[in-house]
Protein backbone atom coordinates (compact mmCIF):
# COMPACT_ATOMS: atom_id res chain seq x y z
CA UNK A 1 0.00 0.00 0.00
CA UNK A 2 1.32 3.26 -1.14
CA UNK A 3 1.34 6.78 0.95
CA UNK A 4 -1.07 8.01 -1.98
CA UNK A 5 -3.93 5.74 -1.31
CA UNK A 6 -4.69 6.90 2.23
CA UNK A 7 -6.25 10.23 3.35
CA UNK A 8 -4.17 13.75 2.32
CA UNK A 9 -4.72 14.53 6.23
CA UNK A 10 -2.46 11.86 7.32
CA UNK A 11 0.52 9.13 6.36
CA UNK A 12 1.13 5.82 6.94
CA UNK A 13 3.02 5.39 9.97
CA UNK A 14 5.25 2.48 10.75
CA UNK A 15 7.15 2.77 13.36
CA UNK A 16 4.92 3.73 16.57
CA UNK A 17 6.03 4.68 20.08
CA UNK A 18 5.69 1.83 22.53
CA UNK A 19 4.45 4.22 25.19
CA UNK A 20 2.88 6.93 23.81
CA UNK A 21 2.89 10.29 25.88
CA UNK A 22 -1.10 9.85 26.11
CA UNK A 23 -3.46 6.98 25.96
CA UNK A 24 -4.66 6.32 22.54
CA UNK A 25 -8.67 7.14 22.14
CA UNK A 26 -10.50 3.62 21.66
CA UNK A 27 -11.83 2.76 18.36
CA UNK A 28 -15.79 3.74 17.59
CA UNK A 29 -18.01 0.69 17.38
CA UNK A 30 -20.75 2.80 15.10
CA UNK A 31 -21.22 5.71 12.96
CA UNK A 32 -22.87 7.27 16.10
CA UNK A 33 -20.08 7.15 17.93
CA UNK A 34 -18.31 8.63 15.50
CA UNK A 35 -20.69 11.42 14.65
CA UNK A 36 -20.33 11.75 18.52
CA UNK A 37 -16.85 12.40 18.45
CA UNK A 38 -17.09 14.94 15.14
CA UNK A 39 -20.23 16.99 17.14
CA UNK A 40 -17.57 17.42 19.96
CA UNK A 41 -15.17 19.33 18.16
CA UNK A 42 -17.43 20.97 15.69
CA UNK A 43 -20.52 23.62 16.41
CA UNK A 44 -22.81 21.78 13.25
CA UNK A 45 -25.52 19.72 15.73
CA UNK A 46 -26.44 16.36 14.95
CA UNK A 47 -29.60 15.37 15.83
CA UNK A 48 -30.24 11.68 17.03
CA UNK A 49 -32.87 10.71 14.21
CA UNK A 50 -30.27 11.98 12.44
CA UNK A 51 -27.83 10.25 13.42
CA UNK A 52 -29.55 6.89 13.61
CA UNK A 53 -30.85 7.51 9.74
CA UNK A 54 -27.19 7.75 8.74
CA UNK A 55 -25.90 4.71 10.79
CA UNK A 56 -28.55 2.59 9.30
CA UNK A 57 -27.63 4.01 5.51
CA UNK A 58 -24.09 2.79 6.44
CA UNK A 59 -25.00 -0.41 7.56
CA UNK A 60 -26.86 -1.72 4.22
CA UNK A 61 -24.35 0.40 2.13
CA UNK A 62 -20.36 0.43 2.61
CA UNK A 63 -18.52 3.76 2.05
CA UNK A 64 -18.49 4.69 -1.35
CA UNK A 65 -14.70 4.46 -3.06
CA UNK A 66 -12.86 3.15 -0.37
CA UNK A 67 -9.39 2.94 -1.26
CA UNK A 68 -7.88 0.15 -3.06
CA UNK A 69 -6.16 -2.47 -1.25
CA UNK A 70 -8.00 -2.35 1.69
CA UNK A 71 -9.74 -5.31 3.27
CA UNK A 72 -12.18 -4.08 5.17
CA UNK A 73 -12.22 -7.34 7.39
CA UNK A 74 -8.48 -6.52 8.76
CA UNK A 75 -8.87 -4.09 11.68
CA UNK A 76 -4.58 -3.86 11.99
CA UNK A 77 -3.01 -0.72 12.72
CA UNK A 78 -1.80 -0.47 9.09
CA UNK A 79 -4.51 -1.31 7.11
CA UNK A 80 -8.43 0.33 8.58
CA UNK A 81 -10.64 1.52 6.15
CA UNK A 82 -10.34 5.26 5.81
CA UNK A 83 -13.06 5.91 7.92
CA UNK A 84 -10.67 4.79 10.99
CA UNK A 85 -8.29 6.93 10.16
CA UNK A 86 -4.83 7.12 9.33
CA UNK A 87 -3.65 5.41 12.31
CA UNK A 88 -6.90 2.76 13.02
CA UNK A 89 -7.54 4.27 16.08
CA UNK A 90 -11.13 6.22 15.77
CA UNK A 91 -12.39 9.11 13.90
CA UNK A 92 -9.67 11.19 15.62
CA UNK A 93 -7.24 8.91 17.25
CA UNK A 94 -4.08 8.36 16.76
CA UNK A 95 -0.90 6.06 17.65
CA UNK A 96 0.70 8.86 19.06
CA UNK A 97 -0.43 12.28 19.69
CA UNK A 98 0.37 15.46 17.20
CA UNK A 99 1.03 18.77 18.57
CA UNK A 100 0.57 22.31 17.59
CA UNK A 101 0.14 23.18 14.40
CA UNK A 102 0.09 19.57 13.66
CA UNK A 103 -2.86 18.81 15.90
CA UNK A 104 -5.19 21.44 14.83
CA UNK A 105 -4.47 20.74 11.30
CA UNK A 106 -5.25 16.98 11.77
CA UNK A 107 -8.29 18.08 13.75
CA UNK A 108 -9.76 20.23 11.26
CA UNK A 109 -9.13 17.44 8.03
CA UNK A 110 -10.18 14.64 9.94
CA UNK A 111 -13.44 16.64 11.17
CA UNK A 112 -13.93 17.82 7.51
CA UNK A 113 -13.08 13.94 6.15
CA UNK A 114 -15.96 12.74 9.08
CA UNK A 115 -18.50 15.12 7.90
CA UNK A 116 -18.41 14.05 4.51
CA UNK A 117 -18.96 10.79 4.98
CA UNK A 118 -21.73 11.47 6.55
CA UNK A 119 -22.89 14.02 3.62
CA UNK A 120 -22.59 10.35 1.51
CA UNK A 121 -24.26 8.29 3.87
CA UNK A 122 -27.31 10.60 4.07
CA UNK A 123 -27.34 10.87 -0.16
CA UNK A 124 -27.57 7.07 0.09
CA UNK A 125 -30.21 6.73 2.61
CA UNK A 126 -32.39 9.60 0.66
CA UNK A 127 -31.63 7.37 -2.73
CA UNK A 128 -35.41 5.50 -3.61
CA UNK A 129 -35.22 2.50 -3.58
CA UNK A 130 -31.96 1.62 -1.49
CA UNK A 131 -33.21 2.01 2.03
CA UNK A 132 -36.66 0.58 1.29
CA UNK A 133 -37.03 -2.47 3.03
CA UNK A 134 -37.69 -5.31 0.62
CA UNK A 135 -41.33 -6.66 1.00
CA UNK A 136 -40.13 -10.15 0.64
CA UNK A 137 -43.44 -12.08 1.00
CA UNK A 138 -44.91 -9.64 -1.89
CA UNK A 139 -41.62 -10.36 -4.18
CA UNK A 140 -42.25 -13.69 -3.10
CA UNK A 141 -45.48 -14.33 -4.60
CA UNK A 142 -44.80 -11.68 -7.30
CA UNK A 143 -41.75 -14.43 -8.72
CA UNK A 144 -43.92 -17.31 -7.56
CA UNK A 145 -46.84 -16.18 -9.75
CA UNK A 146 -44.79 -16.14 -12.79
CA UNK A 147 -42.77 -19.48 -12.36
CA UNK A 148 -46.47 -20.95 -11.76
CA UNK A 149 -47.75 -19.36 -15.41
CA UNK A 150 -44.49 -20.91 -16.70
CA UNK A 151 -45.23 -24.27 -15.59
CA UNK A 152 -48.97 -24.05 -16.64
CA UNK A 153 -47.95 -23.39 -20.15
CA UNK A 154 -45.95 -26.29 -20.53
CA UNK A 155 -48.97 -28.99 -20.05
CA UNK A 156 -51.39 -26.79 -20.83
CA UNK A 157 -50.98 -26.77 -24.68
CA UNK A 158 -51.14 -30.86 -24.66
CA UNK A 159 -55.34 -30.94 -24.12
CA UNK A 160 -55.47 -28.81 -26.38
CA UNK A 161 -53.56 -30.13 -29.78
CA UNK A 162 -56.89 -32.19 -30.59
CA UNK A 163 -58.98 -28.78 -30.71
CA UNK A 164 -55.71 -26.87 -32.77
CA UNK A 165 -55.32 -29.22 -35.51
CA UNK A 166 -58.85 -28.75 -36.64
CA UNK A 167 -58.30 -24.87 -35.79
CA UNK A 168 -55.76 -24.49 -38.29
CA UNK A 169 -56.27 -27.09 -40.51
CA UNK A 170 -53.17 -29.33 -39.66
CA UNK A 171 -51.95 -32.87 -39.14
CA UNK A 172 -51.36 -34.25 -35.96
CA UNK A 173 -47.53 -34.26 -36.53
CA UNK A 174 -46.95 -29.96 -37.00
CA UNK A 175 -49.83 -29.93 -34.30
CA UNK A 176 -47.32 -32.05 -31.96
CA UNK A 177 -44.33 -29.79 -32.85
CA UNK A 178 -46.23 -26.74 -30.77
CA UNK A 179 -44.72 -29.06 -27.59
CA UNK A 180 -41.53 -29.87 -29.31
CA UNK A 181 -40.65 -26.50 -30.05
CA UNK A 182 -41.35 -25.43 -26.38
CA UNK A 183 -39.24 -27.96 -25.17
CA UNK A 184 -36.29 -27.09 -27.81
CA UNK A 185 -36.49 -23.31 -26.94
CA UNK A 186 -36.46 -23.66 -23.16
CA UNK A 187 -33.82 -25.72 -23.08
CA UNK A 188 -31.36 -23.57 -25.42
CA UNK A 189 -32.54 -20.79 -23.67
CA UNK A 190 -31.59 -21.74 -19.85
CA UNK A 191 -27.93 -21.26 -19.87
CA UNK A 192 -28.12 -18.33 -22.13
CA UNK A 193 -30.84 -16.70 -19.59
CA UNK A 194 -28.60 -17.65 -16.58
CA UNK A 195 -25.62 -16.23 -18.11
CA UNK A 196 -27.91 -13.13 -18.81
CA UNK A 197 -29.23 -12.83 -15.36
CA UNK A 198 -25.61 -12.40 -14.29
CA UNK A 199 -24.21 -9.82 -16.60
CA UNK A 200 -27.32 -7.44 -16.74
CA UNK A 201 -28.88 -8.08 -13.42
CA UNK A 202 -31.38 -10.19 -12.47
CA UNK A 203 -34.21 -8.07 -12.34
CA UNK A 204 -33.74 -6.72 -16.01
CA UNK A 205 -34.08 -10.37 -16.96
CA UNK A 206 -36.64 -11.05 -14.79
CA UNK A 207 -38.56 -8.53 -16.45
CA UNK A 208 -37.54 -9.08 -19.83
CA UNK A 209 -38.64 -12.60 -19.34
CA UNK A 210 -42.33 -11.43 -18.88
CA UNK A 211 -42.72 -8.95 -21.55
CA UNK A 212 -41.51 -11.29 -24.34
CA UNK A 213 -43.56 -14.52 -22.86
CA UNK A 214 -46.85 -12.46 -22.40
CA UNK A 215 -45.98 -10.43 -25.99
CA UNK A 216 -45.48 -14.16 -27.31
CA UNK A 217 -48.85 -15.95 -25.35
CA UNK A 218 -50.72 -13.02 -26.69
CA UNK A 219 -49.44 -13.71 -30.43
CA UNK A 220 -50.23 -17.29 -30.08
CA UNK A 221 -53.42 -16.92 -29.61
CA UNK A 222 -54.05 -14.49 -32.38
CA UNK A 223 -52.24 -16.35 -35.65
CA UNK A 224 -54.04 -18.30 -38.26
CA UNK A 225 -50.47 -20.37 -39.29
CA UNK A 226 -49.46 -23.93 -37.79
CA UNK A 227 -45.67 -22.88 -38.79
CA UNK A 228 -46.17 -18.82 -37.38
CA UNK A 229 -47.43 -20.81 -34.39
CA UNK A 230 -44.61 -23.05 -33.73
CA UNK A 231 -42.00 -20.19 -34.14
CA UNK A 232 -43.74 -18.17 -31.60
CA UNK A 233 -44.14 -21.39 -29.07
CA UNK A 234 -40.22 -21.23 -29.40
CA UNK A 235 -39.98 -17.21 -28.56
CA UNK A 236 -42.36 -17.52 -25.50
CA UNK A 237 -40.05 -20.69 -24.35
CA UNK A 238 -37.25 -18.56 -24.41
CA UNK A 239 -39.36 -15.82 -22.31
CA UNK A 240 -40.29 -18.70 -20.20
CA UNK A 241 -36.54 -20.24 -19.68
CA UNK A 242 -35.75 -16.64 -17.95
CA UNK A 243 -38.15 -16.99 -15.54
CA UNK A 244 -36.46 -19.52 -13.23
CA UNK A 245 -32.85 -18.29 -13.07
CA UNK A 246 -33.82 -14.53 -12.62
CA UNK A 247 -35.90 -15.50 -10.18
CA UNK A 248 -33.91 -17.43 -8.24
CA UNK A 249 -31.32 -14.63 -8.36
CA UNK A 250 -33.98 -11.99 -6.91
CA UNK A 251 -34.38 -14.73 -4.34
CA UNK A 252 -30.63 -14.73 -3.56
CA UNK A 253 -29.57 -11.13 -3.33
CA UNK A 254 -32.77 -9.84 -1.10
CA UNK A 255 -34.16 -12.59 1.20
CA UNK A 256 -30.61 -12.60 3.67
CA UNK A 257 -30.65 -16.11 5.91
CA UNK A 258 -34.80 -16.73 4.54
CA UNK A 259 -33.49 -17.58 1.21
CA UNK A 260 -32.87 -21.22 1.10
CA UNK A 261 -36.54 -21.64 2.51
CA UNK A 262 -37.49 -18.94 0.04
CA UNK A 263 -35.64 -21.21 -2.85
CA UNK A 264 -36.97 -24.47 -1.37
CA UNK A 265 -40.86 -23.84 -1.85
CA UNK A 266 -40.28 -23.67 -6.06
CA UNK A 267 -40.53 -26.82 -5.69
CA UNK A 268 -43.86 -26.84 -4.36
CA UNK A 269 -44.75 -24.47 -7.71
CA UNK A 270 -43.96 -26.45 -10.44
CA UNK A 271 -46.26 -29.89 -9.16
CA UNK A 272 -49.08 -27.36 -8.90
CA UNK A 273 -48.68 -26.22 -12.41
CA UNK A 274 -48.36 -29.68 -13.62
CA UNK A 275 -51.44 -30.76 -12.10
CA UNK A 276 -54.13 -27.66 -13.01
CA UNK A 277 -52.10 -27.18 -16.51
CA UNK A 278 -54.65 -30.08 -18.06
CA UNK A 279 -57.66 -29.16 -16.09
CA UNK A 280 -57.47 -25.58 -17.27
CA UNK A 281 -56.56 -26.62 -20.93
CA UNK A 282 -59.74 -28.52 -20.51
CA UNK A 283 -62.03 -26.20 -19.38
CA UNK A 284 -61.02 -23.72 -21.99
CA UNK A 285 -61.09 -26.50 -25.02
CA UNK A 286 -64.77 -27.64 -23.54
CA UNK A 287 -66.11 -23.89 -23.03
CA UNK A 288 -64.19 -21.29 -25.04
CA UNK A 289 -62.20 -22.25 -27.64
CA UNK A 290 -57.96 -23.53 -27.50
CA UNK A 291 -56.60 -19.85 -27.86
CA UNK A 292 -57.63 -20.03 -24.80
CA UNK A 293 -54.77 -21.91 -23.68
CA UNK A 294 -52.54 -18.49 -24.82
CA UNK A 295 -54.88 -16.09 -23.87
CA UNK A 296 -55.02 -17.01 -20.05
CA UNK A 297 -51.71 -15.70 -19.84
CA UNK A 298 -51.51 -12.16 -20.72
CA UNK A 299 -53.50 -10.19 -17.97
CA UNK A 300 -51.81 -12.54 -15.40
CA UNK A 301 -48.18 -12.02 -17.22
CA UNK A 302 -49.51 -7.68 -17.59
CA UNK A 303 -50.27 -7.82 -13.85
CA UNK A 304 -46.85 -9.41 -12.84
CA UNK A 305 -44.87 -6.95 -14.94
CA UNK A 306 -46.80 -4.07 -13.25
CA UNK A 307 -45.89 -4.98 -9.66
CA UNK A 308 -42.32 -6.37 -10.50
CA UNK A 309 -41.94 -2.83 -11.63
CA UNK A 310 -43.22 -1.78 -9.04
CA UNK A 311 -42.04 -4.26 -5.53
CA UNK A 312 -38.70 -5.48 -6.60
CA UNK A 313 -35.87 -3.86 -5.68
CA UNK A 314 -33.48 -2.66 -8.60
CA UNK A 315 -30.11 -4.85 -9.26
CA UNK A 316 -27.70 -4.54 -7.01
CA UNK A 317 -24.57 -3.27 -8.67
CA UNK A 318 -22.04 -6.57 -9.37
CA UNK A 319 -18.27 -6.23 -9.00
CA UNK A 320 -16.50 -6.98 -11.87
CA UNK A 321 -19.97 -7.20 -13.90
CA UNK A 322 -19.00 -4.78 -16.34
CA UNK A 323 -16.31 -7.01 -17.63
CA UNK A 324 -18.67 -10.35 -17.62
CA UNK A 325 -18.36 -10.75 -21.36
CA UNK A 326 -21.82 -13.69 -23.13
CA UNK A 327 -18.75 -15.75 -24.83
CA UNK A 328 -20.71 -15.87 -28.10
CA UNK A 329 -18.71 -18.92 -28.89
CA UNK A 330 -19.28 -21.17 -25.93
CA UNK A 331 -22.92 -20.17 -26.26
CA UNK A 332 -23.51 -21.51 -29.93
CA UNK A 333 -21.57 -24.61 -29.19
CA UNK A 334 -23.52 -25.09 -26.24
CA UNK A 335 -26.40 -24.95 -28.17
CA UNK A 336 -25.70 -26.52 -31.14
CA UNK A 337 -24.77 -29.66 -29.19
CA UNK A 338 -28.25 -29.62 -27.12
CA UNK A 339 -30.64 -29.15 -29.82
CA UNK A 340 -28.60 -32.13 -31.63
CA UNK A 341 -28.88 -34.10 -29.18
CA UNK A 342 -32.75 -33.48 -27.99
CA UNK A 343 -33.10 -34.30 -32.26
CA UNK A 344 -31.60 -37.81 -31.70
CA UNK A 345 -33.21 -38.08 -28.66
CA UNK A 346 -36.53 -37.11 -29.93
CA UNK A 347 -36.32 -39.69 -33.10
CA UNK A 348 -35.83 -41.95 -30.70
CA UNK A 349 -39.49 -41.63 -29.60
CA UNK A 350 -41.39 -42.07 -32.97
CA UNK A 351 -42.89 -44.83 -34.57
CA UNK A 352 -40.37 -47.24 -36.19
CA UNK A 353 -37.38 -45.56 -35.00
CA UNK A 354 -34.46 -47.47 -35.65
CA UNK A 355 -30.67 -46.59 -33.62
CA UNK A 356 -28.98 -47.05 -36.95
CA UNK A 357 -31.02 -44.60 -39.13
CA UNK A 358 -28.89 -41.78 -39.94
CA UNK A 359 -31.91 -39.31 -38.87
CA UNK A 360 -30.53 -40.67 -35.21
CA UNK A 361 -26.56 -41.16 -35.97
CA UNK A 362 -26.08 -37.76 -37.28
CA UNK A 363 -27.64 -35.77 -34.67
CA UNK A 364 -26.16 -37.71 -32.40
CA UNK A 365 -22.13 -37.44 -33.72
CA UNK A 366 -23.05 -33.71 -34.19
CA UNK A 367 -24.41 -33.33 -30.52
CA UNK A 368 -21.02 -35.28 -29.26
CA UNK A 369 -18.54 -33.25 -31.60
CA UNK A 370 -19.93 -29.74 -30.08
CA UNK A 371 -20.58 -30.67 -26.53
CA UNK A 372 -16.87 -31.94 -26.94
CA UNK A 373 -16.05 -28.52 -28.29
CA UNK A 374 -18.03 -26.45 -25.66
CA UNK A 375 -15.94 -28.05 -22.76
CA UNK A 376 -12.70 -28.12 -24.66
CA UNK A 377 -13.41 -24.21 -25.18
CA UNK A 378 -14.79 -23.37 -21.86
CA UNK A 379 -11.30 -25.40 -20.31
CA UNK A 380 -8.97 -22.84 -22.42
CA UNK A 381 -11.35 -19.53 -22.39
CA UNK A 382 -10.45 -16.71 -20.19
CA UNK A 383 -13.96 -16.11 -19.62
CA UNK A 384 -16.12 -18.48 -20.35
CA UNK A 385 -19.96 -18.93 -20.99
CA UNK A 386 -20.48 -21.37 -17.89
CA UNK A 387 -17.43 -21.79 -15.70
CA UNK A 388 -16.50 -25.55 -15.48
CA UNK A 389 -16.00 -25.86 -12.13
CA UNK A 390 -20.29 -25.14 -12.12
CA UNK A 391 -20.69 -28.17 -14.41
CA UNK A 392 -18.42 -30.74 -12.87
CA UNK A 393 -16.32 -29.55 -10.45
CA UNK A 394 -16.18 -31.11 -7.01
CA UNK A 395 -19.65 -30.85 -5.52
CA UNK A 396 -21.61 -29.07 -8.61
CA UNK A 397 -21.28 -32.28 -10.84
CA UNK A 398 -22.67 -34.45 -8.10
CA UNK A 399 -25.72 -32.23 -7.44
CA UNK A 400 -26.05 -31.89 -11.18
CA UNK A 401 -26.32 -35.53 -11.98
CA UNK A 402 -28.32 -36.55 -8.96
CA UNK A 403 -30.95 -33.64 -10.87
CA UNK A 404 -30.65 -35.53 -13.86
CA UNK A 405 -31.14 -38.82 -12.68
CA UNK A 406 -33.01 -38.21 -9.73
CA UNK A 407 -34.97 -35.45 -10.75
CA UNK A 408 -35.26 -35.94 -14.87
CA UNK A 409 -35.61 -39.60 -14.97
CA UNK A 410 -38.58 -39.64 -12.35
CA UNK A 411 -40.22 -36.64 -14.15
CA UNK A 412 -39.84 -38.90 -17.10
CA UNK A 413 -41.21 -41.67 -15.25
CA UNK A 414 -44.53 -39.71 -13.73
CA UNK A 415 -44.63 -38.08 -17.13
CA UNK A 416 -45.93 -41.91 -18.39
CA UNK A 417 -47.68 -42.90 -16.01
CA UNK A 418 -51.48 -41.90 -18.01
CA UNK A 419 -49.93 -44.36 -21.03
CA UNK A 420 -49.15 -46.96 -18.63
CA UNK A 421 -52.66 -47.16 -17.24
CA UNK A 422 -54.07 -47.03 -19.81
CA UNK A 423 -51.79 -49.85 -21.92
CA UNK A 424 -51.92 -51.86 -19.28
CA UNK A 425 -54.99 -51.65 -17.21
CA UNK A 426 -57.01 -50.36 -19.84
CA UNK A 427 -57.85 -47.22 -17.78
CA UNK A 428 -59.72 -44.48 -19.17
CA UNK A 429 -58.05 -41.06 -20.10
CA UNK A 430 -59.41 -39.50 -17.71
CA UNK A 431 -58.65 -41.27 -14.81
CA UNK A 432 -55.48 -42.15 -15.77
CA UNK A 433 -54.68 -37.92 -16.10
CA UNK A 434 -56.16 -38.26 -12.67
CA UNK A 435 -53.68 -40.40 -10.90
CA UNK A 436 -50.84 -37.34 -11.82
CA UNK A 437 -52.93 -34.89 -9.49
CA UNK A 438 -52.10 -37.90 -6.41
CA UNK A 439 -48.18 -37.65 -6.49
CA UNK A 440 -48.03 -33.89 -7.38
CA UNK A 441 -50.28 -33.41 -4.13
CA UNK A 442 -47.74 -35.90 -2.51
CA UNK A 443 -45.12 -34.05 -3.74
CA UNK A 444 -46.14 -30.36 -3.48
CA UNK A 445 -47.05 -31.36 0.50
CA UNK A 446 -43.38 -32.85 1.09
CA UNK A 447 -41.56 -30.36 -0.39
CA UNK A 448 -43.23 -27.81 2.17
CA UNK A 449 -41.94 -30.13 5.26
CA UNK A 450 -38.97 -30.97 3.91
CA UNK A 451 -38.18 -26.99 3.07
CA UNK A 452 -38.52 -26.48 6.98
CA UNK A 453 -36.81 -29.58 7.81
CA UNK A 454 -33.83 -28.80 5.89
CA UNK A 455 -31.67 -26.36 8.41
CA UNK A 456 -31.95 -29.66 10.61
CA UNK A 457 -31.38 -32.42 8.18
CA UNK A 458 -28.78 -30.98 5.77
CA UNK A 459 -28.61 -32.20 2.30
CA UNK A 460 -27.98 -35.86 2.36
CA UNK A 461 -30.35 -37.57 4.54
CA UNK A 462 -33.56 -35.94 2.40
CA UNK A 463 -31.30 -37.13 -0.47
CA UNK A 464 -31.43 -40.73 0.34
CA UNK A 465 -34.77 -40.74 1.84
CA UNK A 466 -36.27 -39.35 -0.50
CA UNK A 467 -35.11 -40.99 -3.73
CA UNK A 468 -35.13 -44.43 -1.70
CA UNK A 469 -39.01 -43.95 -1.45
CA UNK A 470 -39.05 -42.90 -5.58
CA UNK A 471 -37.20 -45.95 -6.70
CA UNK A 472 -39.63 -47.85 -4.36
CA UNK A 473 -42.36 -46.26 -5.69
CA UNK A 474 -41.60 -46.98 -9.52
CA UNK A 475 -40.93 -50.28 -8.83
CA UNK A 476 -44.18 -51.02 -7.41
CA UNK A 477 -45.66 -49.23 -10.90
CA UNK A 478 -43.45 -52.43 -12.48
CA UNK A 479 -45.23 -55.17 -10.25
CA UNK A 480 -48.38 -56.04 -10.31
CA UNK A 481 -51.63 -55.28 -7.75
CA UNK A 482 -50.98 -57.69 -4.61
CA UNK A 483 -53.61 -57.89 -2.17
CA UNK A 484 -56.69 -57.69 -3.70
CA UNK A 485 -56.07 -54.22 -4.40
CA UNK A 486 -57.65 -52.53 -7.66
CA UNK A 487 -54.87 -51.61 -10.54
CA UNK A 488 -56.56 -47.81 -9.60
CA UNK A 489 -55.41 -47.86 -6.14
CA UNK A 490 -52.30 -50.07 -6.81
CA UNK A 491 -50.96 -47.55 -9.68
CA UNK A 492 -52.38 -43.82 -7.37
CA UNK A 493 -50.46 -45.45 -4.50
CA UNK A 494 -47.04 -46.17 -6.11
CA UNK A 495 -47.59 -42.53 -7.86
CA UNK A 496 -48.10 -40.47 -4.75
CA UNK A 497 -44.91 -42.52 -3.22
CA UNK A 498 -42.87 -41.26 -6.23
CA UNK A 499 -44.59 -37.71 -5.66
CA UNK A 500 -43.61 -37.71 -1.83
CA UNK A 501 -39.90 -38.98 -2.83
CA UNK A 502 -39.81 -36.04 -5.22
CA UNK A 503 -41.16 -33.86 -2.78
CA UNK A 504 -38.20 -34.74 -0.26
CA UNK A 505 -35.10 -34.60 -2.57
CA UNK A 506 -36.68 -31.16 -4.10
CA UNK A 507 -35.24 -29.07 -1.66
CA UNK A 508 -32.40 -30.51 -0.61
CA UNK A 509 -31.04 -30.61 -4.92
CA UNK A 510 -31.33 -27.46 -4.96
CA UNK A 511 -29.92 -25.60 -2.52
CA UNK A 512 -26.84 -27.96 -2.61
CA UNK A 513 -25.59 -26.34 -5.39
CA UNK A 514 -26.51 -22.84 -4.97
CA UNK A 515 -25.13 -22.51 -1.02
CA UNK A 516 -21.83 -23.45 -2.84
CA UNK A 517 -21.94 -20.24 -4.52
CA UNK A 518 -24.67 -18.11 -4.57
CA UNK A 519 -23.24 -15.18 -6.37
CA UNK A 520 -23.85 -17.87 -9.73
CA UNK A 521 -27.24 -18.22 -8.03
CA UNK A 522 -28.41 -17.67 -11.75
CA UNK A 523 -26.42 -19.87 -13.66
CA UNK A 524 -26.47 -22.75 -11.11
CA UNK A 525 -30.31 -22.12 -11.36
CA UNK A 526 -30.31 -22.23 -15.10
CA UNK A 527 -28.05 -25.43 -15.00
CA UNK A 528 -30.34 -27.29 -12.53
CA UNK A 529 -33.32 -26.87 -14.85
CA UNK A 530 -31.48 -27.92 -17.51
CA UNK A 531 -29.84 -31.12 -16.48
CA UNK A 532 -33.45 -31.62 -15.62
CA UNK A 533 -35.08 -30.94 -18.87
CA UNK A 534 -32.22 -33.39 -20.34
CA UNK A 535 -32.71 -35.92 -18.11
CA UNK A 536 -36.44 -36.17 -18.50
CA UNK A 537 -36.33 -35.61 -23.03
CA UNK A 538 -33.51 -38.91 -22.63
CA UNK A 539 -36.20 -41.09 -20.21
CA UNK A 540 -38.75 -40.41 -22.36
CA UNK A 541 -37.70 -40.83 -25.45
CA UNK A 542 -35.70 -44.09 -24.53
CA UNK A 543 -38.92 -45.45 -23.06
CA UNK A 544 -40.90 -44.67 -25.65
CA UNK A 545 -38.58 -46.07 -28.32
CA UNK A 546 -38.48 -49.40 -26.30
CA UNK A 547 -41.98 -49.40 -25.90
CA UNK A 548 -42.86 -48.45 -29.56
CA UNK A 549 -41.01 -52.03 -30.67
CA UNK A 550 -43.24 -54.41 -28.73
CA UNK A 551 -46.11 -55.97 -29.35
CA UNK A 552 -47.38 -55.77 -25.65
CA UNK A 553 -46.85 -52.08 -24.77
CA UNK A 554 -47.93 -52.59 -21.13
CA UNK A 555 -45.88 -55.20 -20.33
CA UNK A 556 -42.70 -53.89 -21.64
CA UNK A 557 -43.13 -50.58 -20.25
CA UNK A 558 -43.39 -52.27 -16.59
CA UNK A 559 -39.90 -53.76 -17.42
CA UNK A 560 -38.72 -50.26 -17.92
CA UNK A 561 -39.64 -48.91 -14.85
CA UNK A 562 -38.33 -52.00 -12.99
CA UNK A 563 -34.95 -50.90 -15.20
CA UNK A 564 -35.26 -47.48 -14.00
CA UNK A 565 -35.95 -48.44 -10.21
CA UNK A 566 -33.03 -50.17 -10.64
CA UNK A 567 -31.07 -47.48 -12.50
CA UNK A 568 -31.78 -45.44 -9.48
CA UNK A 569 -31.19 -47.95 -6.51
CA UNK A 570 -27.13 -48.56 -8.05
CA UNK A 571 -26.83 -44.48 -8.22
CA UNK A 572 -27.54 -43.87 -4.95
CA UNK A 573 -23.83 -44.04 -3.93
CA UNK A 574 -23.50 -40.88 -5.83
CA UNK A 575 -25.30 -38.95 -3.00
CA UNK A 576 -22.06 -39.34 -0.62
CA UNK A 577 -20.16 -36.51 -3.47
CA UNK A 578 -23.29 -33.90 -2.53
CA UNK A 579 -21.73 -31.29 0.13
CA UNK A 580 -23.23 -31.66 3.10
CA UNK A 581 -24.64 -28.55 4.89
CA UNK A 582 -26.33 -27.40 7.76
CA UNK A 583 -28.39 -24.32 8.36
CA UNK A 584 -29.27 -21.11 6.53
CA UNK A 585 -26.17 -20.03 4.00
Amino acid sequence: MTQSEFPAHGKKTTDAPDTPTEPARARPSSLRDCAIDVKSSTSEPLSDNSIARRHAAMSSNPLPHPPRGIDRSRKTRDESPPYDNFHGTGCLGSGHPPSGHENAQSLEHTTMSARDHIRKTDELADRPGESRPVRRVLVFTIVAVALLMMSVDSTIVATALHSLQHGLQTSIIWAGWTITAYSFGFVLMLPISGRLSERYGRRRVFLGSLIAFTAASLCCGLVDNIYLLIALRAVQAAGGAGFTPSATGIIVDHFGEERDRAVSLFGSIFPTGAMIGPIFGGLFVSYWTWRGVFFVNVPIGVAVVVLALRYIPPDRPRIGGAHLRMDGTGMALLGAGLLAGMLAASYLGETNAHAWSPAFVAPLVIAIVTLWAFFRHINRSVHPFIAPRLIHGPGFGAVNLVNALYGGVTTGVVTLIPLYAANRYGINALDSGMLLIAQGAAAIILSIVATFALRRTGYRLPLYVGSAIIAAGILLLALSPAGGITPYAWLAGSAFLVGAGRGAINPASRNAGLQLAPDHSSTLAALRSMFLQIGTIVAISIATAIIASSDDAGGMQAWVYASAALLLIVTLPLITRIPEYHGSW
